[in-house]
């Protein structure tokens, strides 16, 4: 409003040292209670896509296209979710750090070669096999954001492998 004000009334302060980003990222940011309201309802789509994925699996003939759009379009969502919480550049930047940049890049090769595979290709067998790797990629990417949890599945599937093993 202070802005509006001085604007309004001859005083644009440009005499401040911001660039285009930060003015629009000033301009288009979000109280907390939106950004959680935006947060929640962009997960619960994602959840509900993915839950009326897997339900349209059993549907004969077109069963296996519509669970492959209602999952590649409830991650998505569930991805978008986290950028009303930490904001858009932010989210970004962090999805590029050196710890979760192969993830990140995984995962979304994953959202879409799963769709090429379906709508382009048309190749059932290799339509699955990347539901699967999109399914571990978001798994793997949503464990960076946890501390040591990486480090503990890691460490989990190292016992079972030796356990195995024997």
């Amino acid at each position: 409003m202070d802005k509006l004000r001085a604007v309004l009334s001859g005083r644009d302060g440009n005499n401040d040292n911001r660039n285009i980003l930060q003015t629009a990222n000033e301009a288009s940011t979000l109280g907390w209670g939106t950004r959680v309201k935006g947060f929640l309802v962009c997960m619960v789509i994602g959840v509900v896509c993915t839950i009326l994925g897997v339900c349209c699996l059993f549907i004969p003939k077109i069963g296996v296209i519509i669970f492959i759009v209602f999952y590649t379009f409830g991650n998505l969502c569930s991805l978008v979710s986290t950028m009303f919480l930490m904001g858009p550049v932010k989210q970004l930047k962090r999805m590029c750090d050196k710890t979760r940049a192969f993830a990140t890049v995984v995962m979304l090769a994953c959202l879409v070669l799963t769709l090429c595979a379906a709508f382009w290709w048309k190749i059932f067998a290799l339509t699955l096999l990347f539901v699967i790797l999109q399914v571990l990629a978001f798994a793997w990417y949503s464990l960076s954001y946890i501390p040591f949890a990486r480090d503990a599945v890691l460490k989990f599937f190292s016992m079972l492998f030796t356990m195995c093993v024997k």
